[in-house]
């Protein structure tokens, strides 16, 4: 499973495409769901191509390059930023942060190191740090023009399924039970409200399992579990709503992208960090 967020680079990631074609076999979500549900393991060097956030170059870029090679792919929701204007907060976090924000949990530190900060704090923190980098800010962020409920059925109709990835993308195990249950519950009530279905996967803020989530993906019928740990998975999931994927970037290269569909990736970043130790 290949977890991308944006595709910056359409040349570059329709390359990856064609590679992924003559090395892989690229299936779709129903086909990993069929998988999970018949305990037949998919075919061998199978291959989702999922993105988190879901910006809008999911259709503006990889939705033409993956419909002209008739690969299938999933694109994870942040349900509130659809139909807005607004940036995601993390970029909307450094922005501030480089144009005169202050915030008094994050007064020391390099500026390089604003974001690992603001994923660390409690989320009630995290959401009044950011209060205060608004107000004390000298300049309002750029908007940055989000999918609207029109583009996701468009998406779903070119072969991207839609899955949930909360409400405002918080890092779940930084929020109360009650936040991880309206993050949830919030976006999966508006995406069964713009598709006309419910949702059936479901993809964690920043990669990392949370067993109360779990839980809440259970109660609500979700059937398939996407981590962001840069592990390979089986061909059969062990465990249906804690699915591996690995990285990739629409700018990855051509080498490293082989690494990757090799399924050696994870056991390269192994060695490299015991011989950087």
């Amino acid at each position: 499973m290949l977890a991308y967020h944006g595709v910056t680079d359409h040349h570059s990631f329709g390359a990856q495409l064609d590679r992924l074609q003559r090395l892989a076999t690229p299936v779709s979500l129903g086909a990993v769901l069929q998988a999970v549900t018949e305990r037949r393991p998919l075919p061998p060097r199978s291959v989702l191509v999922t993105f988190d956030d879901a910006d809008r170059s999911v259709l503006t870029h990889a939705l033409p390059a993956l419909d002209a090679r008739g690969i299938p792919a999933t694109a994870f929701v942040i349900s509130e930023l659809i139909g807005t204007e607004r940036p995601f907060w993390w970029h909307e976090a450094d922005f501030l942060a480089r144009h005169g924000g202050r915030a008094r949990s994050l007064d020391c530190g390099h500026p390089s190191q604003l974001l690992r900060r603001l994923k660390a704090m409690p989320d009630p923190d995290r959401r009044r740090s950011l209060h205060e980098l608004r107000v004390s800010a000298d300049r309002r962020p750029p908007r940055q023009e989000q999918l609207t409920p029109a583009d996701l059925l468009a998406l779903r109709d070119g072969g991207v399924a839609i899955g949930n990835h909360t409400q405002g993308h918080p890092c779940l195990g930084r929020c109360d039970d009650d936040t991880v249950r309206t993050e949830i519950t919030g976006a999966h009530e508006a995406l069964t409200r713009w598709l006309g279905e419910p949702p059936i996967a479901f993809a964690y803020p920043d990669g990392g399992h949370d067993v109360r989530a779990e839980t809440v993906l259970q109660e609500l019928g979700y059937r398939l579990g996407f981590l962001s740990d840069h592990r390979l998975g089986p061909r059969l999931p062990s465990h249906p709503l804690q699915i591996s994927r690995l990285q990739v970037d629409s700018t990855t290269s051509t080498r490293r992208f082989d690494t990757i569909l090799s399924g050696l990736e994870p056991a390269y970043r192994r060695w490299r960090r015991q011989a950087v130790a």
